[in-house]
This record gives structure tokens, C-alpha cells and sequence, in this order.
């Protein structure tokens, strides 16, 4: 299967503003590339990309004053299938878990773990401790939070979430990390493309998506609480603790947001070239 995915993002600058976006490929899934895959934008400035604490490829640049629109346009391989399920998979004593897995188990900027533990004791610490947990806590947040764009705040943290009952796609997976970490599962935060593929298309405008991966049994597997069921065609972008290790743009100044598009869409072989350049939109 070929998805063609990418994006264009106006942003309006007051004065020249340092910018750092993470609207590059996760390295994993470089090698799924059919076609070329470039950050370009219309004003000529130049980025210089760094690989960041998680593996994440940022990108460093100076918006000029006025306009700046970044784009990119690409087409990569998928196995057509859906995520994959963890089958009972374990979930692994603290004391087993390799070093790097730790950070993922305590509170950070928007899982504030230490204000839903004892709820997600309450409500979880009868089901077994493998990925039928997992499971519960997506069936839960999938159930217990309201999806909606007039929902959308960016300093909205997990426990928020859950007294509120409301959110955007950060918000459920905001939550159900926090409810994972909170019962000693590792639980990290994703975000990157999600088309609706082999599903009935939604009724609202396409945009980059979040969604969580749980390690169980050595390995991570992905869940995701807004959408509840596995789904076909996930693209990675970044990994991190929440949010706030992956924004798309974080700026050093005052930035508007002037627009945004985004695109994911399953193509064929004969609307696009393989190994072959893509027009970016301009």
C-alpha cells in the first residue's frame, strides 16, 4: 500500500523569530520512503536539522519577518495492515525494564500522574496486568472524554481531561498515558500522520494526529484512545514523554498561525511515480 502524505503551514512573524519543528520523519520509517521527502519553504530560509533526547529529527531555523509557508509532499510504503495487538503481552516488573524505558514511567509537563493514581487503582487494579489493562484504560478514555475541535486547549494536562470529560486527540492520549503510568506500564506519546484509511472518512478536516504506545513484553505496540480500534497507515513524526516533547513548531517570539493543511491519503502505483520527486505545493 502507498500513502501520500504532507503538509503546508503558513506562519506570520513580527520580526525575525527562532523556530524549532518536528515535522520530520521518525528515522525508523525512512526507509518505508518512496519518494523524496523534504521540508521546503517559500521565503529561502535555511534549517539545520539535530537529532534531539528521543531520537526525534528537529529542525532549527529563523522565520523572516512577514510570511513564511514550510511544505512538504511525499509518498511511503505501508503493510496495509492494522496495529499491531499485543496478545496478553506482560506487563514487566519495574525492575526489569531496560534503562531507557524508566523516563516513561513517571509524571511529566501534561501526564500529572500523582493526581490520578489512586483513581486509576480504583478503576483498573482488578484486570490483569498484561494488555488487557492497556486495553481497559483506552476503552475507558475512549468512552469517557467528548472529541471536539472547540475543545482544543493547549495547557489542558491529563487530570484536567478527566474532570472536564472533553478534548482533542492530545487529550486522549494524554490521559490514557497517564492512566498507564500510573499502574507501572511505560506509556510514551506519538504524533504524525493518520489518513482515514480502510474506515468511513470523517467529517471534519484532515490534521495531524496523536495517539500513545504502551511497552509490554519488551516491545512497543500503539493504541489509540480517540479512535478506540486499530487503525491502517500510521506515519510517525516524533516520540516523547507528552506534548511538549513533540510539538510541530515551537517558536521564540510572536508567531500567528496563518494556515494549515494537511493531507494523508492511500494512493496507487499509477497516480504517483515511485522513487520519483513530488511537486510541493507552493
Amino acid at each position: 500500500m502507498l500513502i501520500r502524505a504532507g503538509y503546508e503551514i503558513g506562519f506570520m512573524a513580527f520580526a525575525q523569530t527562532p523556530m524549532v519543528a518536528s515535522l520530520i520523519l521518525r528515522p525508523e520509517r525512512v526507509n518505508d520512503l518512496r519518494s523524496t521527502h523534504l521540508v521546503l519553504n517559500d521565503r529561502g530560509v535555511v534549517g539545520t536539522d539535530y537529532c534531539d533526547t528521543y531520537g526525534n529529527i528537529c529542525t532549527r531555523m529563523t522565520l523572516p519577518t512577514g510570511l513564511t509557508r514550510l511544505s512538504c509532499d511525499f509518498v511511503m510504503e505501508c503493510d496495509g495492515r492494522p496495529d499491531r495487538q499485543p496478545d496478553n503481552a506482560p506487563i514487566q516488573a519495574v525492575e526489569e525494564l531496560p534503562d531507557d524505558i524508566l523516563m516513561y514511567l513517571v509524571g511529566s509537563r501534561y501526564c500529572d500522574t500523582d493526581l490520578l493514581s489512586s483513581t486509576a487503582w480504583s478503576l483498573f487494579g482488578h484486570i490483569p496486568a498484561d494488555s488487557r489493562r492497556v486495553n481497559a484504560i483506552v476503552d475507558f478514555v475512549h468512552q469517557h472524554l467528548t472529541y471536539g475541535y472547540q475543545y482544543a486547549r493547549a495547557t489542558r494536562t491529563a487530570a484536567e481531561a478527566f474532570r472536564e470529560r472533553v478534548g482533542v486527540c492530545r487529550d486522549f492520549a494524554h490521559l490514557a498515558i497517564a492512566l498507564c503510568r500510573c499502574m507501572n506500564i511505560p506509556a510514551r506519546y506519538c504524533s504524525g500522520y493518520l489518513g482515514d484509511i480502510g474506515v468511513p472518512p470523517m467529517d471534519s478536516p484532515m490534521d495531524f494526529h496523536a495517539w500513545f504506545e504502551a511497552y509490554l513484553g519488551g516491545e512497543w505496540y500503539s493504541f489509540d484512545a480517540r479512535h478506540r480500534v486499530p487503525r491502517i497507515g500510521r506515519i510517525e513524526m516524533a516520540y516523547g514523554r507528552d506534548a511538549a516533547d513533540c510539538a510541530l513548531t515551537t517558536t521564540f517570539g510572536t508567531v500567528q498561525l496563518a494556515s494549515f493543511k494537511v493531507h494523508t491519503d492511500e494512493v496507487s502505483e499509477i497516480d504517483v511515480p515511485v522513487h520519483s520527486p513530488l511537486k510541493l505545493v507552493a
